[in-house]
């Protein structure tokens, strides 16, 4: 049996998708962010020495990482519906869009959250004004443009192809969902990335997905 262990607001909440799409049985070991902090507790650490989720157990299998998770379940459980065949386009494609989620996207959103964050963070009083200007200064001139770039980047292809592979839904759209759903809802994706809007609102209702909202429990971004 699968075991998710699965923290509220997270990443994992697409490993839930990725099994309610599989329709492959598991459990959920819950965990809580802390509500200052927003970290993970210390308990996952237990699971996985990063304590970071998510991380799945399968039978002796220990596994984290959401892409590497979903890649697992797509090879040993969903090789015919969530993989394309080896060897084709779509095959590179999905490695791409696979890996481009978290090492390419998802890096430049970061940044930018970490900067908002800086600027109401708790600090002297005095040196709010030079946090403000330098997390404003370092978004507008380094994050803000890159992030420009990749939406543009994914709008164009969006605007050709149903799905990131073309006229196949995969495992690289469920990793896919994290980085544009919450971009979405924090205000970066706005009405003028139509394809995006669509594209997450599509997926958000298809039936797979909202078994697993149901399952998964708070979730903030699930609410463009």
């Amino acid at each position: 049996m699968i075991t998710v262990h699965h923290l509220n607001n997270s990443r994992s909440q697409r490993v839930l998708w990725m099994l309610e799409e599989l329709g492959v049985p598991y459990d959920i070991t819950r965990y809580q962010r802390d509500p200052k902090t927003m970290q993970a507790p210390e308990s996952l650490k237990q699971v996985h020495p990063l304590g970071k989720a998510p991380v799945i157990t399968d039978g002796e299998l220990t596994i984290a990482e959401s892409g590497a998770i979903l890649d697992y379940l797509a090879h040993t459980y969903g090789r015919k519906t969530m993989l394309p065949e080896p060897g084709t386009q779509q095959w590179i494609d999905y490695t791409y869009w696979l890996h481009y989620a978290e090492g390419s996207l998802m890096p430049p959103l970061l940044l930018r959250l970490v900067f908002e964050k800086l600027k109401t963070n708790p600090m002297p009083f005095f040196v709010r004004p030079v946090a403000k200007g330098i997390a404003n200064k370092t978004n507008e001139a380094f994050i803000s443009p890159r992030i420009k770039s990749h939406m543009d980047f994914v709008e164009a292809h969006l605007a050709k192809n149903e799905w990131f592979l073309g006229d196949k839904f995969s495992a690289a759209d469920i990793q896919m969902s994290f980085p544009l759903e919450s971009s979405l809802a924090r205000g970066i994706v706005g009405r003028n990335r139509p394809k995006i809007r669509n594209y997450v609102r599509r997926f958000q209702a298809l039936p797979a997905y909202q078994r697993a909202l149901e399952k998964g429990g708070e979730y903030a971004f699930a609410k463009p």
